[in-house]
């Protein structure tokens, strides 16, 4: 059992990864994409559902919220967009 648990988070970490990869932007791509690379198996469930939902988002609302242009318009997103911030300005 603790098997199929294993296997049914890393088939989704992989999910989300792809997901993150190909999103049609390539400065969102970028970014999600390293990130998730890097990041998803260090992160706890309740962020990675979090996660998981941000990339039901537009590319353009993700970029805005990046970026600082806009606040997210589903609060939850604050903590992983400002992981994602920090991220990004750390891998320059």
């Amino acid at each position: 059992e603790a098997f199929e648990l294993f296997m049914k988070d890393e088939s989704r970490i992989k999910r989300l990864r792809y997901r993150s990869w190909h999103r049609g932007w390539k400065e969102t791509d970028l970014i999600l994409g390293s990130f998730a690379d890097e990041n998803l198996d260090k992160l706890d469930a309740a962020t990675i559902d979090i996660y998981e939902q941000l990339l039901d988002e537009n590319d353009a609302d993700i970029w805005d919220w990046l970026v600082g242009k806009l606040p997210p318009k589903n609060p939850d997103y604050a903590p992983i967009l400002d992981i994602l911030k920090t991220y990004g300005e750390n891998a320059n």
